[in-house]
Formats: C-alpha cells, structure tokens, sequence
C-alpha cells in the first residue's frame, strides 16, 4: 500500500491509532474504523522484552491484509536483529524496534530501508537520546516512549518531554527530517504537550477506539496537535 504525503495530511502531524485499544474480536471492522487515520500501530510483544504477549506475525499479516491505512509496526520484542526484517517483508510501511534490545541497531535500520519499509527506533522513557543524535539520519522515525512499554491504558508520563524537545532540537539543528513519535497516555489533554515539545507522529489508543466516532476523534486530535507544534 503506498505511503500518504510524506508530511502527513495537516502540517506534518501524524495520528495512528493502536489497535491495543480495538476489540480483537472484530478486528477488521475496527480497522475500517480508523480509515481517517495515517497509519495503524501495532504493537508486537513477546512477553520476554516486556511482560505482556500480544500478536505475532501472522495476525500482523492478516491486519496487513483488511487495514484501510498503512502499518506502523511497533516490535517490543527480544532480538529485533533477528526478527524485524520479517515484518518488513509482510508490508508493513514503518517498523520499529527498540534500542535497548538491538545488537546492531543501525545495520537493522539498514536491512528494513533495503526491503522497503521505514525504519524506526524505540526508547524506553528512562533510555537517554543523546546518542542518536549522531545517528538521526540512519532511522527514518525515533519513538519516545511516553509509558513503560508493555500495557495499553498507562497514564502519560511528562518527564519524559525534556527528552524529547532535545530530540526535537538537535533534530532541527542538523536538518533531520526523522518523524518523532509519542507513544502512551496520548490524548486530548496531553497531545498538546507532546506536539509542543516537538513530536509530530502521535499513537493513540483508548482516545481513538474508545470514542463513538474515531474519526471526529482523529481529527480534533491531529487539530490540536497542529495548533500546539505551529506555536512551538
């Protein structure tokens, strides 16, 4: 499925929607649900990086195969080197793996660019960026953790903002086009936050699938996170 704009549909603001927060059971009419969003992520746990199990790769091709928008897969799994390429290979558009879990995080990246996915690095909420900052141009998107992996439904965690506006600066400072994503307790009380701080790829879950129409959902938050990032 070919990717959106690259800048996403309003000033580069990106809303995918987790589908941690659909009913499993009727997956494909929860998909269809979210049509309005940029992608759909999906979280892939193995119950050894985190303490939760989720989904392998045939549910990810099977989501592949109904979603409405393309797949931003996100791997907190053990030994990424080993198993992310696969992802990439079912068609997923962005697969990220987490730094902490990478024996050779920028030759991974390297592998998934080559199969024709974007490649995407994870970084717990008490993991420093600093040293990415030499490496911006190597991953197409870096996702702070804004929970501890491993559960949906977590509250938002502002101490992890510092961290990413030092993304964000650096970011800008080198020219880096690299999409910085925020992932957990985004809402719409705290959307604006992220946004200010410099995120432009936010994940959403509860606030998404828990409203009784996810598309008015998407757009009031890809709205407020626009506001916020113009005024940054």
């Amino acid at each position: 499925m070919p990717l959106r704009d690259e800048n996403g549909r309003d000033g580069g603001i990106r809303i995918n929607p987790s589908i941690l927060a659909a009913d499993f059971v009727n997956m494909q009419s929860e998909l269809a649900r979210i049509a309005a969003a940029d992608f759909v992520h999906v979280d892939v746990m193995d119950n050894h990086f985190v303490p939760n199990l989720t989904f392998g790769p045939q549910m990810v091709e099977r989501i592949q195969a109904t979603s409405p928008v393309p797949l931003d897969v996100h791997l907190m799994i053990a030994d990424p080197d080993r198993w992310a390429p696969g992802y990439a290979e079912l068609g997923a558009a962005s697969v990220t793996f987490h730094l902490e879990a990478a024996t050779e995080p920028v030759a991974l990246a390297r592998r998934l660019r080559d199969i024709g996915a974007r490649a995407g690095v994870a970084v717990k909420p008490a993991t420093p960026v600093e040293g990415l900052f030499d490496l911006l141009d190597d991953f197409d998107q870096i996702l702070v953790m804004t929970v501890e992996p491993g559960f949906g439904g977590q509250s938002f965690m502002p101490e992890t903002m510092p961290k990413l506006r030092r993304l964000a600066d650096e970011a800008r400072r080198r020219g880096s086009s690299v999409w910085l994503q925020v992932d957990g307790g985004i809402g719409e009380s705290t959307i604006a936050q992220a946004a200010e701080a410099g995120a432009d790829t936010f994940v959403a879950g509860s606030a998404v699938f828990g409203a009784s129409d996810p598309g008015t959902a998407i757009a009031g938050l890809r709205a407020s996170a626009a506001q916020h990032r113009h005024t940054h």
